[in-house]
């Protein structure tokens, strides 16, 4: 799979989050747990949402993946929890990523994080962080084969 893929510098953001473990299954519940939270804190989403995972389906069982689903947040909002239900609000520094685009549903999202690994091996990098998506797409109202999503991969130099 032929893939165009950026090194660039992502900004550092404040984020709220859920801290969730287990199957990305959870995802879809993730969402409204953590946009529900914002509301009722009264932050200002200030970006789109994106997934962080910190390790990988293959790499350990389902029950163990642990991710995160986050959205930056405007104005200045103290670093806090999580909480007892996994959500908070943390600072974020900016990272080297190798970065591609997918457009498609989401859980055919493989092959194309496939094709970036490979990518960043053949070309003199490594993995030094958590794999991100930043999700453009609103699938409420997006077709699944329309959705668009920046994989971001935390990388250096070999």
């Amino acid at each position: 799979m032929a893939i165009e893929v950026t090194i660039k510098k992502t900004e550092p953001r404040t984020v709220a989050f859920v801290a969730m473990k287990g199957p990305y299954a959870k995802i879809p519940e993730a969402f409204p747990r953590l946009f529900d939270w914002i509301a009722e804190k009264g932050y200002i989403p200030a970006g789109p949402p994106m997934g962080v995972y910190f390790n990988a389906p293959g790499e350990v069982p389902d029950e163990e993946l642990l991710w995160e689903i986050q959205c930056p947040i405007g104005g200045e909002v103290a670093p806090s929890g999580p909480d007892e239900r996994g959500l908070g609000v943390k600072r974020v520094e900016g990272a080297e990523v190798a970065a591609t685009m997918y457009k498609g549903p989401f859980d055919q999202v493989g092959p194309t994080w496939e094709a970036l690994a490979g990518w960043v091996m053949e070309n003199g990098y490594e993995f030094a962080g958590a794999g991100e998506e930043v999700y453009l797409s609103d699938p409420e109202k997006t077709p699944p084969e329309e959705l668009l999503t920046e994989l971001r991969g935390v990388v250096r130099k070999r």
